[in-house]
């Protein structure tokens, strides 16, 4: 497998140094849904993560409509999920 793909499905984990996307994006994860697979980099990698505020958890939650976040294959549905 290429370097910086992860093994485990649908689990995300932090990009490591000399990993694609390294400095650009924060977290990695191979997405599967209905029989497509695809790697999937997201979330900001200079912004702090501040979901044990519960106002920016909310504020973050309503800006990027993560009630209609459904598919797997996007990086705004791993990106709510983290939140």
């Amino acid at each position: 497998m290429p370097k910086g793909i992860p093994k485990k499905v649908n689990s995300p984990r932090r990009i490591r140094a000399g990993e694609p996307g390294h400095g650009k994006k924060k977290f990695v994860v191979l997405a599967s849904e209905g029989g497509k697979t695809r790697t999937i980099r997201f979330g900001d990698a200079n912004m702090k993560i501040r979901k044990s505020n519960p106002n920016a958890r909310k504020s973050f939650r309503a800006r990027h409509k993560c009630d209609q976040k459904k598919s797997k294959l996007t990086a705004g549905y791993w990106s709510c999920k983290k939140w």
